[in-house]
């Protein structure tokens, strides 16, 4: 740093030299012209010497804070861009894994989604056998009712056919007497038990 507090005068310097050093030779010659005057030459890069020197002197350290925060800045920046370039890489590094896993993800969800179908088949097809079972149960119970009403029926049927050929069979061998000892018989019998 040491080395650039130097140079702010000798910058100047280099400057004028070079101002000196563009001045045409024939300007410098004895011609056309008056022989230019060297001590007000060396007035003027005198003066231009002390002004840069004084304007160095106080914009120069202003001019170096600038420069330097530009550069922190900049440097900042550039910091924060990669920063950012580097969030950004991981984002699509993930976008892209994600991407990738979709088929992953697509199939599992496929097969979760073939899986739970089943499963709803599996207890529709169980529901519907229970359901036959239970109407089956029931069109059985419900034939034996039936068929028990029927055989009553048909047993009542019977029966009555039965009492009323005896009937007509007794009545055309029995007399009144024979009647009344048929009753009498079967008083005590139902009497005694």
């Amino acid at each position: 740093m040491s080395k650039w507090r130097h140079a702010g005068f000798v910058l100047p310097l280099v400057f004028c030299c070079a101002a000196l050093a563009a001045i045409p030779a024939e300007a410098l010659a004895s011609g056309e012209h008056a022989a230019p005057r060297w001590g007000d030459f060396v007035w003027r890069v005198l003066n231009f010497i002390i002004f840069a020197g004084i304007l160095w002197y106080f914009v120069g350290g202003l001019a170096k804070r600038f420069f330097k925060n530009r550069r922190e800045g900049i440097k900042s920046e550039l910091d924060g861009l990669e920063a950012r370039r580097a969030a950004a890489r991981e984002k699509l590094a993930a976008v892209e894994k994600r991407i990738a896993s979709l088929d992953a993800e697509r199939e599992a969800i496929l097969a979760e989604s073939k899986a739970q179908a089943e499963a709803l088949r599996q207890g529709i097809v169980e529901e519907a056998r229970r359901q036959a079972a239970q109407i089956v149960e029931q069109a059985r119970l419900t034939a034996e009712n039936e068929g028990r009403a029927v055989f009553a029926e048909v047993r009542a049927a019977i029966a009555d056919e039965i009492v009323d050929a005896t009937e007509k069979i007794l009545r055309a061998k029995l007399d009144a007497g024979d009647h009344e000892k048929l009753i009498a018989n079967s008083l005590t019998k139902v009497v005694l038990h």
